[in-house]
């Protein structure tokens, strides 16, 4: 069985004052994301938006518990660790037999 476990998060960076500050906190938002937990992540929307970022992330896994726990750590993280307001967020997971 494979398990594909997705996080979508809707993060506001108040600080930016230019699409290039926006874009600088994103990319590295993503990039500890990828190193941390091991995750694909892409910018999915808001692409036009000065304060607000659509993050979606990705986890392949044997586990749907296990895929779900890393997303609760990573939303953690991104909450507390990089200190950036968290507007919305969904987890889900597929399984794939």
């Amino acid at each position: 069985m494979m398990v594909v476990s997705m996080i979508q998060i809707v993060i506001e960076i108040p600080e930016a004052s230019s699409l290039k500050d926006k874009r600088r906190v994103v990319s590295m938002t993503k990039e500890r994301l990828r190193t941390k937990f091991r995750l694909s992540c892409a910018e999915v929307d808001l692409l036009d938006s000065l304060r607000f970022a659509h993050l979606g992330c990705a986890l392949v896994s044997n586990s749907k518990e296990y895929g779900e726990t890393v997303m609760q750590k990573a939303l953690s993280f991104v909450e507390d660790g990089l200190a950036l307001k968290v507007h919305d967020a969904q987890i889900h997971s597929e399984l794939y037999d």
